[in-house]
Formats: structure tokens, C-alpha cells, sequence
């Protein structure tokens, strides 16, 4: 019998801290009998936006939608190009092809494993119809929004931010992730460091016009009822996720850095074992591990994953020395989405964009939920180290 077993999340000891709270505004929900939009929604929109420092938010049913929303808001259709990153979760490039646009996937910085901007500029060069850049804040880091706010000046396009991952985190100048770019697209699925009880989203921005036509584009392009001035969609966020994020709002900050201080103990365990940053190949070090490389300021990272990076041969059997220790792991994401089966018209093929598929190849997510225990992550550390050390891999180059 295993004395320590650590899930990848585990969002019971979640509710447990707050059952009270949470309990409570489901049940004024309930009894109000109001469970599409209304008063809880407005308000979560309020605290939303403020907590952004954005001047609006508008709530919509999912992380999905919001950048489906988010697109059909800026215009973007048939045949018009969408820049978005290939190591991402799906709904980045898949709510651009629903409407007849072309994901245009361009490869990662393998140290942040963010859209790299001097790779966006060059395949920006060779667009014909550029609509739009979509950087991802991937695993809850911000990427360089300073650089992408540039490109989308000098390209004259928007800059649509999909934050999903990374409520809470900011920029070098103290900017909050969703509030630099034209739009922004927010999840509450579940697993999310704000997550609600179901599906939700929600969209942040400064320009007013824009706000009003996400709000109606979200009841089915209808700003007054039963008149359409759009062909919109039916994506509005229910009473009951509000209520729900209400209460969990307030915990955020507490458990961002919660999450943040598990990291820097994982840092600290993994570095004294001979580990480096993703900063460095595998290639080099007295141990072939790398950790998230240290962002430019603390606030930059929520980790809403916590990435490790080891040889591709060695990923799947340390998952199963970790799952054998009934640890929890995760792999985000195993097929970049230039060379997913329903992506093959676009023309990508294997070695079209080598950092996506590298990290697609070698990297693990561990435990890192706020709740963590101290023993429970000197467990996980300790079984890593111990995994990798005894495994060396021979390795090439990229």
C-alpha cells in the first residue's frame, strides 16, 4: 500500500476548503430560479474586467467559443489567414478553420514554448491576407506581448490574446494577461487555476464597440430580442458558473501563488540534482532534465502547468515509473496541430516546425495544484530524479 499518491490535479481538496462558500451561492442561484445571464454574470463580467484592467468583459459559454466570438467579432472569414501557434490546444486553430479561415501555424521558442515573434514576422511577410495574430499564453506563462502588439501595429491587424491558461499572470510592466491585445479569450473549463463547475468563458477588452458586438454575437447576433444584427450564436454564460467563479475569484491570487512557490520548490530539488532550464539542449548537462526557464518577472507565470523536459525515448517510460509510484502526469499536447489528421489539407508536414514537435515529443506535466503538499512533491521530485539519473539517453542535436 502506497503511503504518498499524487494526482495530477486534484479538486476535491478545492472544494473542501471552500464547501461553505460555494454551496451557498449555488443555492441563492437555485432559488432565484434565474439561470441564463442575469445579475451574477454581470457582476463576475465587472470583477472580470477589473481584474484585467480592461474596461469590459462579456461572459460566453466556453474557452471555445470565446475565440470562435472573438474572430467572427474582428471579421475574420473565408480564406482570410490567422497566425497561431502548432503546440497549443486544439480550439486555437479549430475555431479559425470553422469559419473558413486558414490557421496559419507558426513554430514555438522552445525556451518559453511560446509563439516566437521573429518567427511570426517572417511568415507574417509572406501572408496575402493576414486578419489576425493569436499568440497563446501556454501553461500559464504571458508570452511577449510587447513584440506582438509591435507586429500587429506594423502588419495592421489585430492581436487576439488566448489567455485560457493564464488569468492572473502578467507582463514586465505589470500588465495583466488580456489586456494588451485587441481581444482576449478566457477559459473556466474545470482544470483551469479559475475554473468553474461545468464550461464557461469570457472575452476582455477596451473598445467599447467591440464589447457590445461580442454581447450580442453571444445571443445570437441580437442586441435588442428577437432583432439580429448579426448571425451570431447561442454562448451565453449560465447564473450558476458565475456564482461559482465569484467565490473562486477571490481565492486566485492566494492560489497562483501557491502554485508558483510549488514550482520554485520543484526548481530548487531539480537543479540541485544537475538539472537546467529549457534554455539548454538536452544535449548538454549532467542531467538530462530541463525545467521552465525563469520568466522575466515573477508575476509572469501562474503555472497552470508545470513542464519538465526529458529525451523523447525517455518520456513514456518515466510516465510509467511516476504512474507505477501512483503519481499523476500529463501530456500537453502529444500531436502538434500542423500535423493533426484533420489539419492535412493546410500542406505541414514532420519537420515543417521542429520546436513544436520536440515538445510535443519530450515534455511532462507534474503536480502542481495549489494544495500540494510539501511531502507529496519531495515524493514526485525524488522519483524523477531517480528515474532520470539512472537513464541516460544518447541524443542528437535539432
Amino acid at each position: 500500500m502506497r503511503e504518498v499518491t499524487v494526482p495530477l490535479l486534484d479538486l476535491k481538496l478545492q472544494y473542501a476548503a471552500i464547501k461553505t462558500e460555494i454551496d451557498g451561492a449555488i443555492r441563492r442561484v437555485v432559488d432565484s430560479q434565474h439561470f441564463i445571464l442575469g445579475p451574477e454574470v454581470s457582476e463576475l463580467e465587472r470583477e472580470i474586467a477589473e481584474y484585467c484592467g480592461c474596461a469590459h468583459a462579456v461572459g460566453c459559454a466556453s474557452g471555445t467559443d470565446a475565440i470562435m466570438m472573438a474572430l467572427m467579432a474582428l471579421g475574420v472569414g473565408m480564406g482570410d489567414q490567422v497566425i497561431c501557434p502548432a503546440y497549443t490546444f486544439f480550439a486555437t486553430a479549430g475555431s479559425i478553420a470553422r469559419l473558413g479561415a486558414v490557421p496559419v501555424f507558426v513554430d514555438i521558442d522552445p525556451v518559453t514554448y511560446n509563439l516566437d515573434p521573429e518567427r511570426v514576422r517572417g511568415v507574417a511577410a509572406r501572408c496575402t491576407r493576414l486578419k489576425a495574430l493569436m499568440p497563446v499564453h501556454l501553461f500559464g506563462q504571458i508570452a511577449d506581448m510587447d513584440a506582438f502588439c509591435e507586429l500587429g501595429r506594423e502588419m495592421g491587424v489585430p492581436v487576439i490574446e488566448d489567455a485560457a491558461q493564464a488569468l492572473g499572470s502578467r507582463d514586465s510592466h505589470g500588465r495583466n494577461a488580456g489586456s494588451r491585445g485587441r481581444v482576449a479569450c478566457f477559459s473556466f473549463f474545470p482544470s483551469k487555476n479559475l475554473g468553474g463547475y461545468g464550461d464557461g468563458g469570457m472575452l476582455t477588452t477596451s473598445d467599447s464597440q467591440l464589447a457590445e458586438q461580442l454581447a450580442a454575437l453571444r445571443v445570437h447576433g441580437a442586441r435588442t430580442k428577437d432583432q439580429h444584427e448579426y448571425v451570431g450564436l447561442s454562448s451565453r454564460l449560465d447564473a450558476l458558473q458565475a456564482a461559482v467563479l465569484l467565490v473562486k475569484l477571490r481565492y486566485l491570487k492566494r492560489w497562483n501563488d501557491a502554485r508558483r512557490a510549488n514550482a520554485l520548490y520543484y526548481n530548487e530539488v531539480f537543479v540541485s540534482a544537475g538539472a537546467v532550464s529549457s534554455a539548454a539542449p538536452l544535449t548538454t548537462g549532467e542531467l538530462q532534465l530541463r525545467i521552465p526557464h525563469p520568466p522575466d518577472c515573477a508575476d509572469a507565470h501562474i503555472f497552470h502547468q508545470y513542464i519538465i523536459r526529458v529525451p523523447a525515448t525517455m518520456r513514456d517510460p518515466l510516465r510509467e515509473h511516476l504512474r507505477e509510484r501512483g503519481i499523476g502526469t500529463g501530456i500537453y499536447y502529444p500531436v502538434p496541430l500542423h500535423l493533426q489528421e484533420c489539419c492535412r489539407y493546410l500542406g505541414y508536414g514532420r519537420g515543417d516546425l521542429p520546436h513544436s514537435e520536440a515538445a510535443a515529443d519530450e515534455t511532462i506535466a507534474l503536480p502542481v495544484y495549489p494544495e500540494l503538499t510539501r511531502a507529496q512533491q519531495e515524493f514526485v521530485a525524488t522519483a524523477v530524479v531517480e528515474f532520470v539519473g539512472k537513464h541516460a539517453c544518447a541524443l542528437r542535436p535539432l
